[in-house]
């Protein structure tokens, strides 16, 4: 007879991943090891599209800031922002859903 030890293992909620299924839905992953190989991959992905972002960013401000720009680099640039904006936006989701609970009692 095993004695319980005065540990729970908690599983931590699942981690929303920086790309969509090839249907398009969210992707989630479920582990408790947070330097496992998917886990290092999403990682290494958020950084870069976030660096991508910034790049982004910095290139479609020039082409906005001067008025002579054509219509279709002005389309471009908006396009690409607003890829920028949601993967940000989904780091930041995948982000606030790992931060801890505050414990209530403390409140």
């Amino acid at each position: 007879m095993e004695r319980p030890t005065g540990r729970t293992h908690v599983t931590p909620p699942p981690r929303l991943l920086p790309w969509p299924s090839p249907e398009g839905n969210p992707c989630y992953l479920v582990t408790d090891d947070d330097g496992s190989y998917l886990s290092r991959l999403a990682d290494d992905l958020e950084a870069v599209q976030l660096a991508t972002g910034a790049d982004v960013l910095g290139l479609a401000r020039k082409v906005l800031d001067d008025l002579a720009s054509p219509y279709r680099e002005v389309r471009f640039a908006g396009l690409r922002l607003a890829e920028c904006l949601s993967d940000a936006l989904r780091v930041a989701e995948s982000r606030g859903m790992r931060l801890p609970v505050p414990d209530t009692e403390d409140a």
